[in-house]
């Protein structure tokens, strides 16, 4: 019997470390995506628009949790999984001369 309760609990304690590996993969790679979508929708927010934003953003796998634009600053923060994202883009006025 001991020698089946150790095979028990080997397999057990490996699979908790599996567990745990793979949501800290999940976490890491949802906190990237969540980065990348967040300065997308905020290049597309200060380029075109608050619903450009939010179509950048689903195109990327998030959703827009919020939007906000000062003077010539757009900020957003984004969500992917448990992942929140957050970017900042300024709209830069070009004169052709």
């Amino acid at each position: 019997m001991t020698g089946l309760f150790g095979w028990l609990m080997a397999f057990s304690v490996t699979a908790a470390l599996v567990t745990g590996v793979s949501a800290v993969g999940v976490a890491a790679i949802d906190d990237a995506r969540a980065a990348t979508a967040a300065d997308a929708a905020a290049l597309a927010g200060a380029a075109s628009g608050s619903q450009q934003a939010i179509e950048v953003a689903r195109r990327n796998g998030a959703t827009l949790v919020s939007i906000s634009t000062n003077g010539a600053i757009t900020s957003v923060e984004v969500r992917v999984g448990r992942a929140l994202g957050t970017a900042h883009a300024k709209r830069l006025l070009v004169f052709d001369s």
